[in-house]
C-alpha cells in the first residue's frame, strides 16, 4: 500500500490538484466517476481505479454569479473529454461570454487565503 492509498478519496483527489493533475476514478467496467468514491455505484459495484483527466472539455451548462462587492464569476457544470462531468468556475475577463458549447482548459488555484488548490477552467482559444 502506497502513501496515496492511505488517504481518503477526496484527499487523494486534494493531493493531485495540489500536483496539477485533475484526478477521476473508473469503475471496472471502464465508466469515469466523479465526485471521488469509496467504491463505485451498482451495477459497477468493485474497486475503483484513478486516471488523470487530459483537463479538457465543454461548458454543459453556466450561470453568472454575482456577490455583494465582488466582481461576478462563470460556474459551470463540464463535461470533460474524459467522460464525466463536474462543477467548477471558469475565469474568463468576460464571465458572461461564457457560453454553453464553449471549449475550457482546466487549471489549478486556491479561491481564498489558506483554502486547497482546486481545478479552476479557462476558455481554450479556438484559432487553428
Amino acid at each position: 500500500m502506497d502513501d496515496l492509498d492511505r488517504l481518503s478519496p477526496h484527499g487523494r483527489f486534494l493531493h493531485h490538484c495540489a500536483q496539477g493533475e485533475l484526478a477521476f476514478q473508473r469503475t471496472p467496467s471502464g465508466r469515469a466517476l466523479f465526485h471521488p468514491r469509496v467504491t463505485a455505484p451498482a451495477p459497477d459495484a468493485g474497486t475503483l481505479v484513478w486516471a488523470i483527466s487530459g483537463g479538457t472539455g465543454s461548458v454543459h451548462s453556466v450561470t453568472l454569479v454575482h456577490h455583494r462587492n465582488e466582481a461576478p464569476f462563470a460556474l459551470a457544470l463540464i463535461d470533460l473529454d474524459d467522460g464525466f462531468r463536474m462543477m467548477s468556475r471558469v475565469d474568463a475577463d468576460d464571465p458572461g461570454a461564457v457560453a454553453i458549447g464553449a471549449r475550457v482548459r482546466v487549471g489549478f488555484r486556491s479561491l481564498a487565503p489558506d483554502q486547497p488548490v482546486l481545478p479552476v477552467f479557462t476558455l481554450m482559444d479556438d484559432t487553428p
